[in-house]
């Protein structure tokens, strides 16, 4: 009864939304800029947050270009929002012309050797347009082996189903952060590869191991439970590597991290994701996702030991 009510209420708002992803694109972009206008200038959307992460990640930047950057985010942030709505109607043709990969024979050969991955990737670019890596794959259609994406579920069940929906697309599955380790497990005794993306730039959740680096100017605890889950099941560790081409064109490497990851030390995968990202976020910081509060918790260095 409730899921019903739900889809009774949002109707309005589904509608709207399924409207807005049959758009052309050039409409689309006048309204994205209409909605920066609205939660830059006039409600200001964790405008405050935006500004002080920035002005402590980046010490060295003047006001002038900190402010150029905060900007630069918001004409973004609008942007990935209208262009995530796309994927409601968006053909997988179009997706390819829209979303590039390189490296592709990376990821084919390691699935090839029947070699399950786990791919590090963070909210930079138009972070729900990389499921699409499947288009690429010659094994999109291959019933044994799984292409994956770990989420945390939203509290509103509406939009929880709205992005399952979304971030299901092209024959990805959607595993629930607290269900990964069992999914992943079963899919290894059904003789299937798994192949999993894990945004691993939020806060660790209670109970992972309280590693911190040094991480665009902060003591910054990262998470560390995809590094155990690709040592426990010795998974390759590959990264997505993304850039913006241009407004609602993108391309993203494909990098090998390692396929010996019981060779490397403990957390040096988690050191070596940390390391990539603030490298990227250094080069194009406006494509980060500044709005969220990732150092609300204070931690320092001293915590590793």
């Amino acid at each position: 009864m409730k899921k019903l009510l739900n889809k009774i209420v949002y109707l309005p708002l589904d509608g709207i939304l399924h409207l807005l992803a049959l758009m052309p694109w050039r409409l689309l972009y006048v309204i994205s800029d209409a909605i920066y206008l609205l939660i830059y200038h006039m409600v200001g959307y964790r405008r405050k947050v935006v500004r002080r992460n920035l002005a402590e990640s980046f010490p060295d930047k003047g006001a002038a270009e900190l402010g150029r950057i905060e900007r630069d985010f918001y004409h973004f942030f609008a942007d990935y929002f209208v262009e995530t709505i796309k994927l409601l109607h968006m053909s997988s043709d179009t997706m390819r012309r829209h979303m590039v990969f390189r490296n592709m024979e990376v990821f084919d050969r390691y699935i090839d050797e029947g070699r399950s991955m786990i791919i590090y990737a963070a909210h930079y670019c138009n972070w729900e347009w990389l499921q699409s890596v499947t288009l690429w794959s010659r094994h999109c259609n291959d019933d044994n082996v799984v292409f994956g994406n770990v989420y945390r579920p939203l509290k509103n069940e509406w939009f929880d189903e709205l992005f399952i929906k979304i971030r299901s697309r092209y024959n990805t599955v959607c595993h629930p952060k607290r269900s990964v380790a069992r999914e992943l497990l079963r899919l290894r005794r059904e003789g299937k590869t798994a192949v999993t993306g894990f945004m691993s730039d939020q806060h660790p959740s209670v109970g992972e191991d309280n590693h911190v680096v040094r991480f665009l100017n902060h003591d910054t605890a990262i998470i560390t439970g995809s590094e155990m889950l690709a040592r426990k099941l010795d998974y390759v560790v590959l990264y997505f590597e993304p850039r913006r081409t241009g407004r609602g064109y993108y391309e993203c490497n494909i990098r090998l991290i390692t396929d010996n990851i019981g060779s490397w030390p403990k957390y040096s995968v988690s050191d070596e994701y940390a390391r990539r990202l603030e490298a990227q976020i250094n080069d194009e910081p406006a494509l980060w996702l500044w709005t969220h509060k990732r150092w609300k918790n204070k931690v320092t260095m001293a915590s590793n030991e």
